[in-house]
């Protein structure tokens, strides 16, 4: 069965192509805007996502107290996944103050930070 809080790829290009490379992206996050309710602060960051690409899945985790937002997607070329990065932060940040956020790539089963 499917992780609760995972999606199947939804968004522009959803349907998957082979060698398309996976990416996320991961968010520190701290205090809401003011009036913001915090269930729609995940699926906004998806779908700002899914305006450019085909998001893979999106998860809420608290690590050390800190939560954090992760939205994977797949993006032809690390470029392009900046770009998608920097749409699910700016989408974010207007919800919630974004602490940090990260952009990684899939190698094989680990996740390396693009430079």
């Amino acid at each position: 069965g499917r992780r609760p809080g995972v999606d199947r790829p939804r968004g522009a290009g959803a349907a998957r192509v082979l060698g398309v490379p996976s990416y996320r992206v991961r968010m520190v996050v701290g205090d809401l805007r003011p009036g913001v309710d915090p269930a729609t602060v995940l699926p906004a960051a998806a779908d700002a996502a899914a305006e450019l690409t085909a998001v893979e899945a999106q998860y809420l985790e608290v690590v050390r107290g800190e939560p954090r937002l992760t939205v994977r997607f797949e993006a032809p070329d690390d470029e392009a996944a900046g770009a998608v990065r920097r749409a699910v932060v700016a989408r974010t940040d207007a919800l919630v103050e974004v602490l940090a956020s990260r952009v990684s790539r899939r190698w094989g089963a680990r996740w390396y930070p693009l430079r």
